[in-house]
């Protein structure tokens, strides 16, 4: 089999205005807020491939979409992209994954003073037997309402999502797992690492991934002005180490690094 990247979910809870104004300000192109049917709001981070999904819960709403707030915070979802949702279900099944039923939802997308559909369908795991997050797949029915290209566009310059890191007790054991779901075709790759190697790479940094067994730890996107990034850091005063060759700064308040590389 072999995979592609649709979007990573960073999960927000009730706090989705802070972190879109925070990634706002570290130069990244936000899409307008989103409401989808089933009660959650998002924003999209968007590249040429794969976008990351910044995903909450508003405080007061009657309608709750309780996976959002059972899930950790943080770096908590891989989703992959499949044209049959349906099919995808059967397989997952078929492998001994235990798998949701398909769901159907939308959220609609002001355009030019029209307001449209963006229509999705999803097969979701049954949490707990990818320890790191949620894994789930998704077919976009109406991708010119996501893939836009001014809001590909990113003041920073980062150009796409190159890998994720996942950490887990046994790296060697959760690679040949997430292997069996295929094998990664489009550039995007999952590199894995135990809980105890982080802060070798990442020094004092690492304390602000969580100290779960299992995680998804480290978001890494390729290209961008690091030295713009960086000093746009600074001014957050978010905890940062730039090098040579990469930056890396992270989110304390939704337990996550950001890596940009060449």
């Amino acid at each position: 089999m072999t995979a592609r990247l649709d979007h990573l979910v960073l999960n927000t809870h009730y706090d989705i205005d802070a972190a879109a104004d925070l990634l706002q300000a570290l130069g990244f192109t936000l899409t307008p807020r989103g409401h989808h049917t089933l009660g959650s709001v998002n924003h999209l981070v968007v590249f040429p491939g794969g976008y990351l999904e910044l995903i909450g819960q508003p405080r007061h709403s009657e309608k709750v979409r309780q996976e959002i707030l059972d899930s950790p915070v943080g770096l908590d979802g891989l989703v992959y992209a499949v044209e049959d949702v349906p099919a995808c279900h059967d397989a997952w099944q078929a492998m001994g994954l235990q798998v949701q039923p398909v769901q159907h939802f939308s959220r609609p997308v002001e355009l030019d003073g029209a307001t449209l559909d963006a229509r999705f369908s999803t097969v979701r795991l049954i949490p707990g037997q990818f320890a790191a997050g949620r894994v789930y797949a998704c077919r976009h029915f109406t991708p010119e309402l996501v893939w836009r290209d001014a809001w590909m566009a990113h003041p920073n310059g980062v150009q796409g999502i190159a890998s994720l890191l996942v950490t887990d007790a046994d790296p060697a054991a959760a690679a040949r797992r997430y292997a069996q779901l295929g094998q990664w075709t489009d550039g995007f790759r999952l590199d894995f690492a135990h809980p105890g190697d982080l802060p070798g790479r990442y020094g004092t940094l690492s304390a602000h991934v969580p100290t779960r067994a299992a995680c998804f730890a480290v978001l890494r996107l390729r290209g961008g002005d690091r030295n713009m990034i960086a000093a746009r850091a600074q001014q957050l005063d978010l905890p940062c180490q730039h090098d040579a060759d990469r930056l890396v700064l992270a989110l304390p308040a939704f337990q996550a690094l950001l890596e940009f590389i060449d």
